[in-house]
């Protein structure tokens, strides 16, 4: 079984991406042999209210039967824009998502903000996993409208110290996986995995001996990134650094086991 932990769809302002709606996707998956990805609606990330790209993915996977077994939703959710309680509880009580994802750079609010914190909790109280990603495209070849200021993995550790209870997805980390000696052991206790696309995990298996086998999963950050890097730095693993049924965990096991699937 493979499971993309770290996939979207909807349309990117500054580039021409492929494989947008649930029917590309799916098609994609098909392709490859993915059987389930986690998927949000990136639209919801310069949507003033985020709220009506999360309405927009969830009527998109209700259009077609074949979805519903496919795809696990995640709600876009600004703690910074009112009535976002409402939003979250829709979300979850309605439209049966399985977590958030939190983009402070994109909504212009520090991760350390009351409200991302009460949010965080609030998900946490809810049983939803949150999501951030360090990266959404490289900062180099970028549109004048976009960030100039990447993330390291050190820049989303404030809110695990806050909520070391919570249950967080991190998502293409491409600067920076290496930390302190005490956030790495933040990092070892609290519920987080890891997802396999970001160019900073091409040592997969040296950080897998550093932080865990547990704490790795595939994601492909589809449509930004290509389809296979995330695969193939699982498949490429030697034997010394992860046998079939560690394989089988970053595949598949991990993420099942964070999902409750």
């Amino acid at each position: 079984m493979l499971i993309d932990i770290n996939a979207s769809v909807g349309h990117w302002p500054f580039r021409k991406t492929y494989f947008r709606s649930c029917k590309d996707l799916l098609a994609r998956m098909n392709k490859y042999g993915v059987d389930v990805s986690v998927i949000s609606n990136i639209n919801g990330i310069f949507y003033k209210d985020t709220q009506a790209a999360n309405e927009e993915l969830y009527q998109e996977i209700r259009s077609d039967r074949s979805f519903l077994k496919r795809f696990i939703p995640f709600a876009i959710i600004n703690p910074i824009y009112a009535g976002w309680k409402d939003d979250i509880e829709i979300c979850r009580n309605e439209f049966a998502f399985k977590g958030i994802r939190l983009y402070p750079q994109y909504h212009d609010y520090e991760i350390t903000d009351p409200a991302c914190i009460e949010l965080v909790r609030h998900a946490r109280d809810l049983g939803l996993i949150v999501a951030f990603t360090i990266r959404m495209v490289d900062s180099r070849p970028r549109s004048w409208m976009d960030l100039s200021e990447e993330w390291r993995l050190a820049n989303v550790l404030p809110v695990i110290r806050e909520v070391p209870d919570a249950k967080y997805f991190v998502l293409n980390v491409s600067n920076g996986m290496m930390v302190k000696d005490e956030d790495r052991s933040i990092i070892k206790e609290s519920q987080i995995l890891f997802d396999t696309s970001g160019k900073n995990i091409s040592n997969l298996g040296e950080l897998i001996n550093i932080f865990g086998k547990n704490k790795f999963a595939f994601g492909s950050h589809s449509p930004i990134l290509d389809y296979l890097t995330g695969l193939l730095r699982i498949e490429a693993l030697r034997e010394e650094e992860a046998d079939e049924t560690v394989k089988e965990m970053l595949r598949s096991g991990n993420a099942r086991s964070f999902l409750g699937l």
